[in-house]
């Protein structure tokens, strides 16, 4: 097990903690946690370029921590309102609809390899900033045109980033499926 695998394992472990908090109206020590599970992020994937501890569980867990957490902390804040419903649903919807699509490119016999593009990665910055923004909200009012351009531009963001995936997708699966009739 590498040192990054065991962030990346400490991040998953940091997530129920956080829901606790969360639900026990503990916003500052939430805060606290989202942001230390946040450094556990960029410390895995850091770790594993410097010391060469890239591996296919740290490629595959990696990002099911990233999606746990976000996907566990939009539901929170949408509950307790922090975040608007409709944008945890674009969200949700957009990370459910990656895990989809990369069980249907298995099951075609497709090796998938995990990789985010430029938009993935400035769509989960955009989601992070606004987790934090919704939890520092609760602890202190900001300017409603702040709060709403920022969950405008995450909308915006998540939104351009599954198409692109979908797009992506579709390829690959066309792919997979021109290849199939080429080998009868």
């Amino acid at each position: 097990m590498t040192i990054a695998n065991l962030l990346t394992i400490l991040r998953i472990l940091l997530t129920p903690l956080l829901v606790i908090l969360l639900l026990n109206g503990q916003p500052k020590e939430a805060l606290i946690v989202f942001v230390a599970a946040g450094i556990t992020d960029g410390l895995d994937g850091l770790i594993a370029r410097l010391y060469r501890q890239k591996s296919r569980l740290g490629a595959f867990l990696d990002p099911m921590a990233d999606k746990l957490l976000l996907a566990t902390t939009y539901v929170i804040l949408a509950y307790q309102r922090l975040v608007p419903n409709w944008l945890t649903v674009i969200v949700l919807s957009r990370d459910v609809f990656i895990v989809v699509g990369i069980i249907m490119l298995h099951m075609q016999n497709f090796k998938v390899e995990i990789r985010p593009t430029i938009p993935s990665k400035l769509t989960t910055f955009a989601q992070i900033i606004t987790v934090i923004f919704a939890m520092a909200t609760s602890l202190s009012s900001p300017h409603p045109l702040i709060r709403n351009g920022l969950v405008y531009l995450t909308a915006a963001l998540t939104l351009f980033s599954w198409f692109q995936y979908m797009a992506r997708g579709l390829r690959l699966l066309h792919y997979a499926g021109n290849n199939q009739r080429n080998s009868r």
